[in-house]
This record gives C-alpha cells, structure tokens and sequence, in this order.
C-alpha cells in the first residue's frame, strides 16, 4: 500500500493543474473579451501617457 500512498499526491496534482487549464481555455475569448481588451488598452494607454510625460523636459 506504501506505492499509493507514494503516487496519491502526484496524481491529485496533475488532476488539479488539468482542470486549471480547462478554466483557462474556457474563459478565453466569449462575451467579456471586448471588456478584457479594453481594460488591457486603458491600462496601456495610462501607462504610455505618465511615460511620455515623464520624458518631456519641464520648461
């Protein structure tokens, strides 16, 4: 019985990580992929503006 014992965690492990990929395949793309994007472009956008306001000389 020590060969299940032994072999218990990895297999609990590997179950777990496939059903983390399986949420993530599924949550790709769908209705919130618009709201994502633009989220993620905001965000983008916020980042390049405080950099270019950074790098400009103060006058």
């Amino acid at each position: 019985m020590d060969y299940v014992s032994a072999l218990l965690p990895p297999v609990v492990m590997a179950v777990f990580f496939i059903g983390v990929i399986r949420v993530i395949v599924k949550t790709q793309g769908g209705a919130n992929k618009a709201k994502e994007d633009a989220a993620v472009d905001a965000a983008v956008a916020r980042a390049e503006s405080a950099r270019q306001a950074s790098a400009q000389p103060d006058a």
